[in-house]
Parts: structure tokens; C-alpha cells; sequence
């Protein structure tokens, strides 16, 4: 069957999104080509914090480019990553004399084109750390542990941004992403497949069955485990429990906890599958002390979510209760 997208061509689409972005947000943020640049930037007096990845994820990433979150983003074609010299021109334009931090999400393509651009800019002279994250955690005993970056990248924009505009130093806000990167933890729990907006084509069979995939990564790369589908509850029992087992959450711990919907689960599955995270983790004395529910960073039309935990302290609650202004999440 044709696919049924609102498009004018698919080897466009990327640049007219990103020129319909510039102009849905004109007070947030500019886009030049594919860097989309928060107008934050023009009077900062900080550390920056640049990051790339390919479209097809909405609102993620360019969604959290603003006040209080990211200074740029380098933008690649739909689910690909942009080239090293665009995420060094990004890291060039953001550099204010304070230092930039580049933040990754690991998968091949996004590694490559980081260590290619930190190269360029630490033969420039720039003053450059990279932090990685790779939070999803090996459901699947027998398979590969791929610690893929999801969507919890997107909270530690904020705290990291928030730690920046306290004036620390780059080494300081570089050590702040860090340790939040080392204790967060998510899964992806996939029921039907994304098709790839420029050619139609499928990621997989998944909602041909009754089945749903823990375990499937960001894109339904697989490597998880196929399973009869289940309700709410006993789905957040699953997941909920192998995330605290791998964060080695005990009563009294404060807790992050992201719903992530992956692009066709509705707000009411998300906020029914929230509503029983906080229960269960409430359950074994642990508190859930801040939140984000929603479509975070998609996969075009595959339905199902992401849950992401990460084990907070007094500090991560601070830098959270900071101001920011994006397209896609805001904070007074």
C-alpha cells in the first residue's frame, strides 16, 4: 500500500522541516541549513552544549534546542547521522571562550561522526569535552548488550545546560553529564513498526502479530524478546523491575522517571503506564521526585514507549528546577 504521509518530496523533507521549525519558533530559536541554533546562544556567557542525530525522531532533538537546554543541534537525514565536519561547524559556532560539551547518543554513525568532529576541533584549539550516553540495558539474558543511547538523553540536556548557566566550569558540567549518564537506565517496549518516511519501507513485522518486543531498540533494531502482549501493569512490573535491578534502586532513593512514546502510542497508554511506574517504584519505598510523559524522541509511527529511570540526588533535583524554553518542553 502507498504510504500515506504529508510530504511534498521525499529527499526534502528534511530541509522543508527544518525550515518549517525556524519558522514556527522565531522567538526561540534560528535554523541556518541543518544547525537549528537557540537564540540563547547570541549572549552566552558559558559553557555551551552542542548535540546531533538524524530526523525522523520528533520532537527530539532540534524540539529541545532553546533557553536552559541545548545550545545547537547538527541535523542528519532521517535516522542518520550528520557528517563530523557539520557537528564541528555546530562546536564551532557555539564555542563563547567557556568550553562546548558535545553530547552523543551511541549508536555507530553518531560515534563516527563525534570522534571525527572532536578531532577537527581539538586541532582547531577548541576547548571540547564529549559525554556518551548509552543508557538501554540488555533485557534479553542471551543477547548482545548494545547500551544503545535512548531517550534519556533529552533530561540530561536540561540539567546539564542548568549546571552550565551556574557558571561551572566545563570539566564540572562534563563530570555532572557523566554521572548522570552512569545512573540512568531505559528499555523500549515496541508493538507495531515504524516505516522510514522516504521510501515506505517497514523495520520489521512486529505489528503484523499479537506480540510485543522488550527490549527493541530505538529504531526496532530487535535484540529483545517477543512477548504475548500484556496490560499495563504487568508490563510496568517487567520493565520497571530489571531498570531497578540495574540501577540498584533501594527503599528511599528519588528517582527520574521518562515515559517516552515512540510515536503512535496515545497520552492515555502513557499516562496509564506513568501512573503504574509511580506506583510500583512507590511500592519498594522509592520516590519518583520529578517527570517527563509524552512523545520525547520518536521513530515516526511505531507504537509502543520507552521507559527511562535514573537514580537522582538533592543536586539533579536543583538543576531540574531551573527555567528553559524550547519548542518541544518548558520550565518556569
Amino acid at each position: 500500500m502507498k504510504m500515506k504521509k504529508f510530504m511534498n518530496a521525499p529527499e526534502t523533507v528534511t530541509d522543508e522541516e527544518l525550515v518549517g521549525l525556524g519558522l514556527a519558533y522565531p522567538d526561540i530559536l534560528n535554523v541556518d541549513g541543518h544547525l537549528v541554533i537557540s537564540k540563547d546562544l547570541a549572549n552566552a556567557d558559558r559553557v555551551t552544549i552542542v548535540t546531533y542525530g538524524g530526523s525522523g525522531h520528533e520532537p527530539a532533538q532540534a524540539g529541545f534546542v532553546g533557553k536552559g537546554m541545548l545550545d545547537i543541534q547538527a541535523v542528519g537525514d532521517i535516522f542518520a547521522a550528520p557528517n563530523g565536519q557539520l557537528v564541528f561547524d555546530a562546536m564551532k559556532m557555539a564555542d563563547k571562550g567557556h568550553g562546548v560539551l558535545l553530547l552523543t547518543l551511541n549508536y555507530a554513525g553518531d560515534q563516527l561522526a563525534g570522534k571525527q568532529a572532536m578531532k577537527l576541533a581539538r586541532k582547531a584549539g577548541l576547548n571540547v569535552r564529549q559525554v556518551v550516553t548509552g543508557e538501554e540495558i540488555r533485557y534479553d539474558p542471551n543477547g548482545e548488550d548494545n547500551k544503545r543511547g535512548l531517550a534519556g538523553a533529552v533530561a540530561l540536556y536540561h540539567i546539564a545546560a542548568a549546571a552550565a548557566r551556574e557558571g561551572k566550569t566545563l570539566e564540572e558540567v562534563a563530570e555532572i553529564a557523566q554521572h548522570y549518564a552512569d545512573n540512568m537506565a531505559s528499555i523500549t517496549v515496541k508493538s507495531t513498526d515504524a516505516t522510514h518516511p522516504q521510501n515506505g519501507m517497514s523495520f520489521g513485522d512486529l505489528g503484523e502479530t499479537d506480540l510485543m518486543e522488550i527490549g527493541a531498540g530505538q529504531h526496532g533494531e530487535g535484540g529483545g524478546v517477543r512477548v504475548p502482549m500484556m496490560s499495563s501493569k504487568d508490563t510496568v512490573a517487567t520493565v520497571a523491575e530489571a531498570l531497578c535491578k540495574a540501577l540498584d534502586l533501594k527503599p528511599g532513593d528519588k528517582t527520574f522517571v521518562m515515559i517516552n512514546g515512540c510515536g503512535a502510542i496515545t497520552m492515555m497508554e502513557m499516562l496509564v503506564l506513568f501512573k503504574d511506574t509511580v506506583e510500583f517504584l512507590k511500592a519498594k519505598g522509592i520516590e519518583v521526585v520529578a517527570s517527563m510523559v509524552g512523545e520525547i524522541l520518536t521513530v515516526q509511527e511505531a507504537a509502543g514507549f520507552q521507559m527511562n529511570i535514573a537514580k537522582w540526588d538533592e543536586e539533579m533535583l536543583r538543576l531540574w528546577n531551573t527555567p528553559c524554553r524550547t519548542p518541544a518542553f518548558s520550565k518556569e
